[in-house]
């Protein structure tokens, strides 16, 4: 009858102590969070996106002012025409702009380039009669020996018309808050609105909704005026 080995039943149990370390060792590695990326940047995102996407971009010309229509035509078009493998997407590109209207600013969407659409597509004769053919279309831009072949954008050039929106989209979610620089007091000069240039002083602050009350010198009165801490400097 053989002899019941001791010291190689102890070198068995610690090699399968260490293959358990191992594994959970293993385990921990797959498992660990990634790191948040504080250097996000949605206009790499999008070039990223564009790069994978299938299809070339297309600029096509329509009347200027019916950019939104034209596109919601083509849309009709290539479900009709079942254009949904050849023609992938239809943008308008805008950008957020402030205009002033009636002392008043206002955010609005303005068109990049008017009266372009662009078009994400595969082209094929079908596909591009599918498009040249919608209504308030007036043809292709980016000529080469053929009419039928139109040159597509390169990935630069998709960035210039498609970055603008992304980049506003990006602002909204991280709205910029301005620091507190004004005190009860303080001599400023409206800038913007029915009062822009007057001096004026500031009476009241709301840090939280970014506002000041000021008074404003008129015909010898001061009178009290609402403004955004962006709407005044300090002398």
């Amino acid at each position: 009858m053989p002899e019941y080995d001791e010291t190689a039943d102890e070198q068995s149990s610690v090699a399968t102590a260490a293959t358990d370390e191992s594994v959970e060792a293993a385990g921990t590695v797959e498992t660990a969070a990634p790191e948040a990326d504080d250097d996000y940047d949605p206009v790499a995102e999008l070039r990223q996106k564009l790069r994978y996407a299938p299809g070339d971009w297309y600029v096509v010309h329509s009347y200027a002012g019916y950019e939104n229509k034209v596109k919601t035509n083509l849309e009709t078009r290539i479900t009709s025409l079942d254009m949904e493998d050849f023609i992938f997407q239809v943008e308008v590109p805008t950008r957020e702009e402030v205009e002033v209207k009636n002392g008043k600013r206002l955010q609005v969407q303005n068109k990049v380039f008017p009266g372009y659409i662009l078009v994400r597509m595969d082209l094929t004769p079908e596909s591009y009669s599918c498009v040249r053919n919608t209504p308030g279309v007036t043809g292709f831009v980016g000529s080469t020996d053929r009419v039928d072949r139109p040159a597509p954008l390169s990935l630069d050039e998709v960035l210039k018309w498609l970055a603008p929106a992304v980049e506003a989209e990006e602002k909204k979610a991280k709205p910029e808050v301005r620091v507190l620089d004004f005190e009860v007091g303080d001599s400023v000069t409206v800038t913007d609105g029915a009062f822009a240039s007057l001096p004026a002083s500031i009476s009241e602050i709301n840090a939280d909704q970014q506002k000041l009350k000021v008074l404003v010198s008129i015909f010898g009165r001061e009178t009290p005026v609402e403004l955004n801490f962006n709407q005044v400097t300090k002398i």
